[in-house]
């Protein structure tokens, strides 16, 4: 079974007779005290039994148990529980969903309890914000001076503030991504932006700029003029590379107007020119997405027609291998009919073995699993689209405790 056929059948025959509620941290799982209450396991079970029970409780319900008593408290904040955790809990992508066209209100996503869950966002003011991912930490820049940077936590609400950027202060495109190192608990957020050069249209400079977690600094790594070709809002870290989008500004076959450009950021170079990695994407494309799922480079794009490439006519899934696209899935007529009216820009982001894909039309959410080669939606989201401007887009993220700014 690849799917259900459409969203609205999808979401009648799984809630009809049934109200849609939504979960918050501090309402869930109010029967664990009931559970419990028989047996004091408090009496019968030593600290590293215990806390070996306690990781297997999905991320949300370990809010829950650490307020039952002092001891539970102690084991799930300690070190080794997030360790054991880690290798025994299964883990898998969230999905947050901005319900709102301006306000950073949403709902997250958890995909193997197939709950969505009421949380707030720290430090972002606005949807519209630049967003980037890597493991359990999420980057926010705002989409007015791109001055304002904040790295955080959703799950544990930790957060930091980095400095301004350097590089043109007001760029015409800018794109963001973040790289996490788990055993050093470290982090690198890069900036690639892209300015028009006043008076020539076809010149365009790119800029790349890398944040150290370790040295708290930022550095400009290139600084280049490209023809005929520009940034955009699209890049993503994978294995030290860095990917992003180019587009064409109007020179050449509209056929092409999308590219691939990479830059190595373990070895950084001046010796080589940007345009030199160029690889171009694997057919027309209405738009594209790109995502690190376990350190390969994957692209979501919507499939263009053939006699109007700037008309959706399908979505495909690509990873690279070495220079060439393969492609690993095509999404089925019936699920794209599903999301009703689609446009030819979208939002989609993943990471892990998950990819999510969303109109921004509507609050429908496909998941397309990577090792089962499976799509499927996901729970109704509680939010419903009030009105026909209302828009939606949401981003991809990793739940973890161990991991903080």
């Amino acid at each position: 079974m690849e799917g259900e056929s459409s969203w609205i059948s999808h979401c009648t025959n799984n809630f009809r007779g049934s109200s849609l509620e939504s979960n918050s941290f501090s309402d869930l799982h109010d029967d664990i005290h009931r559970d419990f209450s028989a047996v004091s396991l408090d009496a019968i079970l030593p600290d590293d039994l215990l806390e070996r029970i306690l990781a297997y409780l999905p991320i949300a319900s370990v809010f829950r148990v650490g307020s039952v008593c002092k001891r539970w408290h102690e084991i799930v904040a300690s070190r080794r529980f997030l360790w054991n955790r880690n290798h025994i809990s299964s883990r898998k992508p969230w999905y947050f969903m901005f319900t709102s066209s301006d306000k950073p209100v949403g709902y997250a996503y958890d995909p193997i309890l197939k709950k969505w869950y009421d949380i707030d966002l720290p430090c972002i003011e606005t949807s519209n914000w630049f967003i980037a991912s890597s493991r359990g930490l999420v980057c926010f820049m705002d989409n007015d001076s791109r001055s304002e940077l904040y790295i955080c936590n959703p799950i544990t609400r930790s957060c930091k503030d980095l400095d301004e950027p350097p590089g043109p202060k007001f760029a015409d495109y800018s794109a963001i991504a973040v790289s996490t190192k788990l055993a050093v608990n470290s982090y690198n957020v890069s900036i690639v932006k892209s300015k028009h050069v006043p008076g020539d249209f076809f010149q365009w400079e790119l800029s790349i700029h890398l944040y150290d977690s370790e040295t708290t600094s930022w550095i400009t790594t290139l600084s280049e003029i490209v023809s005929g070709w520009r940034g955009g809002d699209e890049s993503v870290i994978c294995d030290g590379t860095l990917y992003f989008l180019i587009f064409s500004t109007g020179v050449g076959s509209p056929y092409n107007r999308h590219g691939l450009i990479t830059y190595d950021l373990t070895s950084i170079s001046n010796d080589t020119l940007l345009m030199e990695s160029f690889i171009p994407v694997p057919c027309p494309l209405t738009c594209g997405r790109l995502m690190n799922l376990r350190d390969k480079l994957v692209l979501v794009g919507g499939i263009g027609k053939h006699d109007r490439p700037g008309v959706i006519k399908g979505i495909g899934i690509w990873v690279l291998i070495g220079r060439e696209w393969e492609e690993i899935a095509r999404m089925p007529h019936k699920l794209f009919q599903g999301f009703g009216e689609f446009d030819d820009v979208f939002a989609s982001s993943g990471t892990d073995d998950l990819i999510y894909i969303q109109s921004y039309g509507g609050p429908a959410l496909l998941v397309f699993d990577l090792n089962q080669k499976h799509w499927k939606w996901s729970q109704k989201c509680p939010v419903a689209k009030r009105f026909p401007l209302q828009l939606f887009s949401g981003f991809c993220f990793e739940p973890r405790l161990d991991i903080a700014p």
